[in-house]
């Protein structure tokens, strides 16, 4: 009766040791494989990728200096053969000639960027215009920054030489 009292107890002790929560002792983002610890991330950490920087612009993309020519249309005239050079130091210089008119006007000062990096409003003496950058292009915009619509849309994109 002693023997079956003492694999009774036993097993009573097994059973409520089994019944108890185990304390664990390593941090859950982590696991012991062969002596190796693995590092795993909590599916509540997870976090989105965020650029550090605005992306490609026309400012920081593209080959923009360099001059560009149109032809742009004129109220009282065939039209204003226009040439603009910009440089890589923000700066740029302008000629406007007046078709069938002894008329030519010059101006040089700097242009800024816009936030989007994608426009920018040059800065002269009389010379106040804006031009969206593109690929070996400018496209002249209105005052409010917005591009020019009409069927003489075309004549206000200014091409790279």
């Amino acid at each position: 009766m002693n023997s079956k009292m003492l694999i009774l107890g036993i097993a009573s002790a097994v059973f409520l040791a089994s019944c108890n929560p185990k304390e664990k002792t390593t941090d859950p983002t982590y696991t012991t494989t062969d002596s190796a610890t693995v590092g795993t991330t909590p599916a509540d950490s997870i976090t989105k990728a965020t650029p550090t920087a605005a992306g490609d612009t026309s400012e920081n993309a593209l080959d923009w200096p360099g001059t560009y020519e149109a032809v742009v249309p004129c109220a009282d005239c065939p039209g204003i053969k226009t040439s603009l050079t910009l440089n890589n130091d923000k700066t740029f210089s302008i000629t406007e000639e007046y078709i069938d008119r002894n008329s030519k006007n010059q101006d040089k000062g700097s242009f800024e960027w816009d936030a989007s990096g994608s426009s920018i409003t040059l800065k002269g003496k009389t010379a106040s215009y804006k031009y969206k950058v593109g690929e070996n292009i400018l496209i002249q915009l209105d005052m409010d920054g917005k591009e020019i619509t009409g069927p003489n849309k075309d004549l206000y994109v200014f091409k790279k030489k």
